[in-house]
């Protein structure tokens, strides 16, 4: 097989020109050209992971999101023929070049595939249909309304990968909706009223940055959406934001507290209902915009019950009604605001924009208004979010190795009655007790990285987070105790990872059951344990609170608990146990680990947990403008339509250094430089017992059963929609090794011999004081090791102490013991900044792998290098010249030229700002710029010289020169041009 190591081959910032390209049987090929888009069909009934690797489904194109990707990108190179003047200007002010804050090429395609929808000139879309919502016949429209036939709204649905900025493109279809709204009001295309849905107050709350009225902390200003002198126009424009709780319709047979029996007004009426959801204002309005965000959770139900609901466990009973609910009372709401306002275009955001198995539509197909698409392959192959490693063969030889799917491999391995009967409900110690293994190589695995960012504590403020999603709060709750507390079921052992332990006050490991998403999704949590729980699952890997100031909500319930407030309580988790999906909108950025214990009936599901360990932790790109790879593990969520990583066999290669940049004060403060700015920036018988060793069972270790390494990898598709290990990246094989480190032999031996004594002195008529029941066994424990386990090569003797074989040994000891005839003994046993008029080095404080070089005269502790040699060793002649008081390198803080070229705005970041000290003592700023041939060199000189005379002129921030330096080695000579006045 061959193979290749370069998983990201594309940057974030284009259109992707390549892509790999894997067909059944041969090696993977790098292929010029963007991926087409397409998803995987699976019949229902095929729970996910329920056949082999291989039978993913079949590949079916998405034909409307390729034709009109391929018009979108002609419309762009036309120069976006037919919109008007303030699209045009927004377009190129997102755009431009030099901005300190990209924008990802899926977010900006997103936004101008909306733009081309609304505003494209009508020949280019000609032809194009975009299916509407289907409705059941004789759909009228809400609460009656005979003889008109109900429509529905238009919808349009983005695909786009968890992590790749789903709300960055809400705020630029917002401030491009409001801002043309507000310049001409008769144009009905747009809205200056949008409504945002999300499904809980966990991100609804992330998403109050989209209200414009949120001055220098919205996203507007953050991110540069909208230049400051348009603010005032952004702010005329409402962005109103709740979760789709709100839309449930209120039962007005009330009054003061009045019951029914004495009032009776029935339903909420349409206009009460919109007055109470989009206040007074919003209620005047006509032709709003909506935002589904997570949209996947908002469809029309044509089902009562799903097929499978005889064989659907309590829990999954009510996870349907639940969805059922959520799905019925969003799309109920959305057409009552669409009968009284009139509703735009609605537009749908989601990862996984799926009709779900059970909603009754036609199951695992796409919504048919997907519009455009940058799936998870695509985001991968960008580098916009980690590379998930999963399973793709073990030492069982089998097609689908163990760990892919957890949950089926356990129950293969289960007796009818551990397995529960029809239905499938084993207890949680039959589960545990295979799934001990991957647990102890994944903890292992995550443990090294534990080390690992503790040695890159800079780098690495929180630590790793390692993520089990159960089945049931019984399975979470054993899991949790297991590894948390050390509360270890029957012939089990402990996990043996220290680190994730809860003790001396420190909570390593937490425990999420499903009631604390979804009460406090819906603020209807009365419980304040619940209400602290809910908070630290939203802070995990948070260093500090948003705006660094910890919320009103979190303040009065930590004094009432008595709990610090200054730092979230998250921060510093490490393992997470939940039966939930967690939830939608978190954005922990450190997960690393994730193991699923539960079967997952759609792809969907598999995407949304993979996905909690999707989001990167460094956006900074290298010199070739490509983001480096991130990884997480993944085991039990068998994803089968993405690719995933490997990495070569060996030591993993060290992370790329990455440095803070940052102002280092007060040591330096004199250092400090300040320039007018239009910018700023932004986690237990009597005496003796005997065994008769010529018939205790022994143990084989069997690697062909219960696997002791893995190899993980992508997990590719070839173009048939096939499993296939040709794809990119080298396979990484994980093993128990990690685990076995942490081990020590001896200390697991007097472990077991401990467990013995407990068992079996715990029977009745046992006797024996433990402790000299406990030496005994520890005799048992030496010998039964060395004479009745066999351990094959790639086996460990220590491996001997995880279950099963761990449970085997304990039942064949007991078994086993006699009581000691001789001595007549009878034995048994048992993890902003706002804009100002000028800008300052203070103003600094990024994280760079680019190559840095120390300095004394700067007040930032180091020199960003965007060369290879010219600007650090300008850099040197700086730091060296006595005219020098202080310099910066213009990397990170904020300080721009604006210029046009060729019709469109700029800007011009030049590398240097030096202030110089004359010989009558005053002090002077310049402008030094570092550059060999520039084709816009004159151009950028003479916006430059327009800036220096403009601020001169005002005066107010000292006197400033430009000055260019061509040569390094001529740095001291411009230095001293612009001492002695020949350089101006």
């Amino acid at each position: 097989m061959q193979e290749v190591n370069e998983p990201i081959i594309c940057s974030p910032f284009r259109e992707p020109d390549f892509h790999w390209f894997i067909d059944e049987g041969k090696p993977c090929e790098k292929v010029a050209g963007r991926r087409p888009s397409v998803y995987y069909y699976r019949p229902p009934g095929r729970g996910t992971g329920s056949g082999e690797g291989s039978e993913i489904g079949q590949p079916i194109e998405l034909k409307l999101v390729n034709e009109i990707r391929e018009r979108v990108k002609i419309w762009r190179n036309e120069g976006y023929p037919g919109i008007g003047r303030t699209t045009f200007e927004l377009l190129h002010y997102w755009k431009r070049d030099g901005r300190l804050k990209r924008f990802f090429f899926c977010q900006l395609e997103a936004i101008e595939t909306i733009i081309f929808l609304i505003e494209g000139r009508a020949d280019l879309k000609q032809g194009l249909d975009i299916p509407r919502e289907e409705l059941p016949e004789n759909t009228r429209w809400p609460d009656g309304k005979d003889g008109e036939e109900y429509r529905g709204f238009i919808r349009y649905a983005l695909k786009m990968a968890t992590g790749t900025g789903k709300t960055m493109v809400m705020g630029l279809v917002a401030a491009w909706s409001i801002l043309n709204k507000v310049n001409d009001r008769s144009d009905s295309r747009f809205s200056d009223l949008i409504f945002v849905v999300c499904p809980n107050i966990t991100i609804r709350d992330r998403l109050a940055e989209l209200d414009p009225n949120g001055g220098e902390s919205s996203i507007y200003r953050i991110w540069d959406i909208v230049p400051p002198n348009l603010m005032d126009k952004m702010r005329s424009g409402r962005v109103v934001i709740t979760n789709w709780h709100i839309l449930e319709s209120h039962n007005t047979n009330q009054v003061g507290g009045t019951g029914a029996k004495v009032v009776k007004r029935g339903r909420e009426s349409d206009s009460a209902f919109i007055r109470r959801v989009l206040g007074k204002a919003g209620a005047t309005k006509q032709n709003i915009i909506i935002f589904n965000d997570e949209a996947h959770h908002a469809y029309r139900l044509f089902q009562e019950r799903p097929d499978e609901w005889d064989d659907m466990t309590k829990e999954e009973r009510d996870e349907w009604l639940e969805d059922r609910k959520e799905a019925t009372v969003w799309i109920d709401g959305l057409d009552r605001i669409n009968r009284g306002l009139g509703i735009n275009f609605c537009l749908d955001l989601s990862a996984t924009p799926y009709f779900l198995n059970r909603t009754g539509n036609e199951a695992n197909t796409p919504f048919p208004w997907i519009v455009s698409d940058f799936s998870l392959v695509d985001s991968i192959e960008s580098g916009l979010v980690k590379i998930p490693q999963l399973p793709i063969r073990d030492t069982t030889s089998d097609e689908t190795p163990a760990y892919f799917n957890v949950w089926r491999w356990v129950m293969q391995q289960l007796t009818t009655g551990e397995r529960g009967g029809k239905r499938a409900q084993p207890k949680p110690e039959a589960i545990l007790k295979y799934a001990h293994t991957p647990i102890a190589t994944m903890a292992g695995l995550w443990r090294e990285k534990y080390y690992e960012w503790l040695k890159e504590s800079d780098r690495y403020p929180t630590p790793p987070v390692f993520i089990i999603v159960c089945r049931n709060i019984k399975l979470a709750r054993m899991i949790y105790e297991w590894i948390a507390d050390d509360n270890c079921p029957t012939r089990i052992p402990p996990l043996g990872i220290e680190e994730l332990r809860n003790k001396n006050g420190e909570i390593n490991t937490i425990r999420v059951d499903s009631k604390v998403i979804l009460e406090t999704d819906t603020e209807a949590s009365k419980d304040d344990e619940t209400k602290r729980m809910r908070v630290t699952l939203d802070t995990i890997g948070k260093i500090e609170w948003p705006n660094s100031k910890a919320p009103q909500r979190w303040i009065e319930l930590a004094e009432k608990m008595d709990l610090p407030v200054i730092s979230p309580p998250g921060r510093d988790v490490r393992c997470v146990v939940s039966v939930a999906m967690l939830t939608e909108g978190w954005d922990c950025k450190t997960v690393t680990h994730i193991i699923g214990l539960r079967p997952f009936m759609s792809q969907l599901l598999c995407e949304q947990v993979v996905g909690r360990g999707l989001r990167r932790t460094v956006y900074d790109p290298n010199e070739d403008d490509m983001l480096p790879e991130e990884i997480s593990k993944v085991y039990g969520v068998p994803f089968e339509i993405i690719p995933f990583k490997i990495n070569p066999q060996g030591p993993t290669p060290r992370p790329p250094k990455i440095h803070h940049i940052r102002a280092v004060s007060p040591e330096k403060d004199k250092y400090k430089i300040k320039f007018p700015r239009v910018d700023g920036y932004a986690f237990a018988i009597k005496n003796r017992i005997k065994v008769d060793w010529d018939t205790i069972p022994r143990i084989q270790l069997d690697p062909s059963k219960i696997p002791p390494e893995v190899e993980v990898k992508h997990l590719n598709v070839n173009k048939k929609g096939k499993f296939s290990l040709m794809g990119p990246g080298r396979a990484d094989r994980d093993t128990l090794q990690q685990w076995r480190d942490s081990s020590r032999l001896q200390a697991e031996k007097f472990d077991l011999a401990k467990s013995l004594a407990k068992e079996y002195g715990s029977k009745p008529g046992c006797e024996i004081p433990i402790h000299e029941l406990f030496s005994q066994m520890l005799d048992i424990v030496n010998r039964f090791l060395g004479e009745k386990i066999i351990c094959p090569d790639g086996q460990d003797i220590k491996d001997t102490f995880l279950s099963p074989y761990y449970g085997w040994a304990v039942e064949r000891i007991i078994e086993a013991i006699q009581p000691d005839t001789e001595s007549g003994e009878q034995p048994e046993m048992p993890i902003y900044e706002r804009n100002r008029p000028h800008g300052s080095t203070f103003d600094i404080d990024l994280w760079t792998s680019r190559p840095v070089r120390e300095v004394i005269h700067s007040h930032v502790n180091y020199v960003v290098a965007d060369t290879k040699k010219w600007e650090q060793s300008v850099a040197y002649y700086l730091d060296k010249h006595e005219s020098v008081e202080a310099f910066v390198k213009n990397s990170g803080l904020g300080f721009a030229i604006p210029y046009l070229h060729n019709g469109q705005p700029h800007d011009y970041i030049p590398d240097y700002l030096v202030k110089l000290k004359y010989e009558d003592g005053s002090t002077g700023m310049v402008i030094l710029e570092v550059k060999g041939y520039d084709q816009l060199q004159e151009i950028k000189k003479d916006a430059a010289l327009r800036w220096v005379r403009a601020v001169n002129a005002e005066g107010n921030y000292n006197q400033w020169k430009y000055a260019v330096v061509s040569d390094p080695a001529k740095t001291n000579e411009v230095i001293v041009g612009c001492i002695e006045g020949y350089i101006s």
